[in-house]
């Protein structure tokens, strides 16, 4: 296995960034992908014929190396194997950083239930774990934590029975350690208002019955706030989920994550990009590396 410097990981985990992705859907190019790709190594090991798209599969593959891999790498798995395998952009949708309480959620996928999926990485250490589970356990039904072969046995011991816990194997695969509890009924409603848009609360109220009065603006969030502390836990969770999958939906998305490289496929999940700009992405994408080095 080649022996990559901690810069060398650091530009290439830099080039799944966003402002990467967003400047290459905005311009068509990026000075900052060349400049980052400079510091990699990938350009002495380039065929003549590769293209960006080429260069981001290499250094994915670079970066899914056990002891190499960041949150990017663990967000890939997730989009890849569990909302795109087990389910599909039509059925389920996903939330990348999602408020929650003091916490954001890395990944949340929204199917029959909610679920947080909580990344540790190898680069992550595991000292907020605990107070990011209770979080998430008032908002969401179903906690996971998805961590490195080699953190597995301390986050058996800081989160409770009830949370998850999955393993990104050495080959790639997520496996289920333990199954995480599907608990709708201990969600606070409250902290739950806090995460959402002013709209989602509202449309939430409406279909599980509960009328809005008009008020003016400065004194609406209070009065929804105050609304919300009254639901039902459980039922709410159902709500929840169903405004969500209609609010958050990714299923207009399908054909443009499939024309993507399955490296970039998780990018194009958590970073907006205005439809308008899809193509130019996409032309960038299929550069070839010769013309894409005069970006600078």
């Amino acid at each position: 296995m080649n022996k990559y410097s901690s810069a060398q990981l650091s530009a290439l985990t830099r080039l799944f960034s966003a402002a990467v992705f967003r400047e290459m859907a905005k311009k068509g190019r990026s000075g900052l992908f060349c400049r980052l790709l400079e510091q990699t190594g990938l350009l002495m090991c380039a065929s003549p014929r590769s293209t960006v798209g080429d260069i981001f599969d290499s250094a994915f593959e670079i970066l899914k190396v056990e002891g190499h891999r960041d949150e990017y790498i663990y967000r890939a798995a997730i989009s890849q194997k569990v909302l795109m395998g087990t389910h599909s952009l039509r059925t389920a949708s996903m939330l990348n950083e999602f408020r929650t309480g003091s916490s954001k959620a890395d990944v949340v996928i929204l199917n029959g239930t909610a679920t947080v999926y909580e990344i540790k990485s190898e680069r992550d250490s595991l000292a907020r774990l605990a107070n990011q589970v209770e979080n998430y356990k008032r908002v969401f039904a179903k906690v996971n934590v998805i961590a490195s072969e080699g953190h597995i046995e301390g986050v058996l011991e800081k989160v409770p029975e009830d949370v998850g816990v999955m393993c990104l194997s050495k080959r790639y695969q997520i496996t289920t350690v333990r199954e995480a509890a599907d608990c709708p009924e201990r969600i606070c409603p409250v902290t739950v208002f806090e995460s959402l848009r002013m709209a989602e609360s509202i449309e939430i109220l409406t279909a599980m019955g509960v009328t809005v009065p008009e008020l003016p603006n400065t004194q609406r969030h209070a009065a929804v706030r105050e609304l919300f502390a009254t639901l039902d836990p459980a039922a709410l969770h159902v709500e929840l989920v169903r405004t969500l999958k209609r609010t958050r939906d990714l299923s207009p998305l399908g054909d443009y994550i499939d024309s993507l490289p399955k490296s970039l496929q998780a990018a194009a999940l958590s970073v907006s990009v205005r439809q308008s700009d899809r193509s130019r992405l996409l032309e960038a994408i299929e550069t070839p590396l010769c013309a894409a080095m005069t970006w600078r």
